[in-house]
């Protein structure tokens, strides 16, 4: 079993487990392989070498890759239930907001890169939140 370093092209990394290069190049190549916070299958295998001890003092533990997803998807339900979904209406209810024309609340929503860029450059603060796969569709 090899443990690969993967990466999508949004910049989230992860592992994935595979019994071959072969075998992690046959199922990315069939678009198999998703990363696990955002769905993309663009994914790259990261580089990634033998970790070597070379000296004697204890070096501090590092987060644990499971315990940095667990924390981002624990903050990702807390945006969705202290936020209002506009849905496609994402720019042009944070420009209402902006100007005054409507409530202070926080948002989320889809816009376009050209939508968020069009927003920062009118100085409207805005930031994407890559959304799970798994908290897309209504919780049961």
């Amino acid at each position: 079993m090899k443990v690969l370093d993967l990466r999508c092209a949004n910049g989230h990394r992860f592992e994935g487990w595979f019994a071959s290069d072969e075998d992690f190049m046959e199922q990315n190549g069939s678009g198999l392989v998703e990363c696990p916070l955002c769905a993309d299958k663009l994914v790259t295998r990261m580089p990634s070498a033998p970790r070597l001890n070379l000296s004697a003092t204890a070096e501090p533990v590092p987060a644990r890759p499971a315990d940095l997803q667990a924390a981002w998807m624990r903050a990702v339900r807390q945006v969705i239930a202290n936020t209002e979904n506009v849905g496609e209406r994402f720019a042009e209810e944070a420009r209402r907001i902006h100007y005054g024309e409507s409530e202070q609340r926080g948002i989320r929503g889809q816009a376009s890169r050209e939508d968020r860029q069009a927003l920062e450059d009118e100085g409207i603060d805005v930031h994407p939140l890559p959304m799970p796969a798994a908290l897309k569709d209504p919780l049961q």
